[in-house]
């Protein structure tokens, strides 16, 4: 049965969807006001691969991932590059879905945005001032008020009366409590901003999630999920928000993924260690990115490093190594993959809160097998495709062995000068000039290329991790 490490509750629960055989899924997306970074990389694969996972086993998965297109760095962003907020957000959409494309990240169910939920939201805003649990301050602005949930903090494990102690308070502040978060912004000059009973304005931040959540997932979800800074005070103010308003729980299970840091240290531009996902793919083949997010846990936090991307190469090379000499092997069918213990052993790591590290292990296991099997060919050819099928899974695996073997960083030499130097080899060999073809073998190795010599000769060669 699956398993998911509710951060509500702070244990792994058994999985009991709200309708049978189908699951509701948000997941809160990005700000679009600049590239995605490696950070985001690391959030989207995961739930990538738990929706993929999820499929795999026969759910009907309705997962919505939002976007954040007005927000206040957006528009600070437009307003110092001289460009309109709409304008800017569309451009970094197309950059995110790019990144997210060639990280093999497939498209959510639905992708709403924020803008197109103004309604929706002012509606939800009407709501819970009608309730008591917000009102409408001087300046046009609209507040929650926290001290009117009872359960706040409880996903965070927070204490109410700790954060009042250690609130700001502000000459001048026009909120009944510091505590209190904005619904509702009034509308400043020169900015962005719709009607509203309150004036001129746009929403903030946590209303947009609710709003977005309960038009596309209803008013009661089976998983949200995000990442661990999102925790405090985002997913703490969506509950407030969402069950205040609609009277019954907003999420079954919570699921956050631990950060990811840059050589021990959080990222940051200041700390010159920041890296968005263009830059890293500039180096990195795709596959090895996601393979390093997926070969820990995703409530375990990730070290990016030089070091830990070769590891990743490495690891993900035995994986195309082995497949080699099945290019042209179709992925094993679910059905097919019934009988397989690899295919079980798969199964139960993924049910276990999608653990993708033991999952990757019983797949090192069928790797070895393959490499075993080679003198079979129909059992090397059926463990080949059950390989690939489980790399489906995971979203690797997918890219033509030789092809995947043979790429490298920009500035790494090209593969068809490599093939020229290959085939001058063979021929300084044939021609018995052992001595060129020693040295075309050093010059190669020097640029981080493999030979593979056989009893046919030079046939396969491969780049170093």
């Amino acid at each position: 049965m699956l398993q998911i490490y509710n951060t509500l509750t702070r244990q792994k629960e058994i999985f009991k969807p709200i309708h049978p055989g189908k699951i509701s899924m948000y997941v809160c997306g990005i700000t679009v006001y600049d590239y995605c970074h490696i950070g985001h990389a690391r959030t989207s694969i995961a739930f990538d691969v738990v929706v993929r996972f999820l499929r795999s086993q026969n759910w009907d998965v309705n997962y919505v991932h939002n976007i954040t297109d007005i927000d206040d760095k957006i528009i600070r962003r437009a307003n110092e590059l001289n460009e309109e907020y709409h304008q800017l957000t569309a451009r970094f959409i197309d950059a995110m879905h790019e990144d997210e494309a060639r990280l093999g990240v497939l498209p959510p169910s639905i992708e709403p945005r924020a803008t197109e939920f103004i309604a929706p939201i002012i509606d939800l805003v009407s709501t819970l001032i009608e309730k008591g649990h917000a009102y409408a301050a001087t300046n046009g602005d609209v507040y929650y008020r926290v001290a009117s949930f009872v359960g706040y903090g409880k996903l965070s494990d927070k204490n109410v009366d700790e954060l009042l102690a250690g609130a700001r308070i502000d000459v001048g502040d026009v909120k009944e409590d510091p505590r209190d978060f904005v619904l509702w912004k009034a509308a400043k000059l020169g900015e962005p901003a719709w009607a509203s009973p309150w004036g001129e304005g746009r929403p903030g931040w946590h209303i947009e999630c609710s709003a977005m959540s309960k038009h596309c997932c209803g008013d009661h979800i089976d998983i949200h999920g995000g990442g661990a800074d999102l925790q405090f005070p985002h997913h703490e103010n969506e509950i407030a928000q969402s069950e205040a308003a609609n009277g019954q729980q907003y999420v079954n299970y919570w699921m956050h993924v631990a950060p990811l840091r840059v050589d021990g240290v959080k990222m940051s531009k200041s700390l010159g260690n920041f890296f968005t996902i263009r830059d890293v793919l500039e180096k990195y083949h795709p596959e090895v990115v996601r393979f390093l997010m997926i070969s820990s846990h995703y409530r375990s936090p990730i070290n990016y490093s030089e070091e830990s991307l070769t590891e990743a190469r490495s690891g993900i090379e035995r994986f195309y190594g082995a497949l080699r000499d099945y290019a042209d092997i179709a992925p094993a069918s679910l059905a097919d993959l019934a009988d397989s213990s690899y295919y079980q052993a798969f199964v139960t790591a993924m049910n276990d809160d999608f653990n993708t590290r033991v999952a990757l292990a019983g797949m090192y296991d069928l790797v070895r097998d393959l490499n075993n099997a080679k003198a079979d060919v129909a059992l090397a050819a059926q463990l080949a495709a059950q390989l690939k099928a489980l790399g489906l899974i995971l979203g690797v695996l997918q890219e033509n062995p030789d092809i995947f073997l043979q790429s490298a960083a920009s500035d790494a030499i090209a593969a068809a000068d490599v093939d020229r130097l290959v085939a001058e080899r063979i021929q300084a060999k044939l021609d018995k000039n052992y001595g060129r073809a020693d040295e075309i073998r050093k010059l190669l190795l020097a640029e981080g290329v493999v030979l593979e010599d056989s009893r046919d000769g030079t046939t396969q060669w491969r780049r170093e991790a």
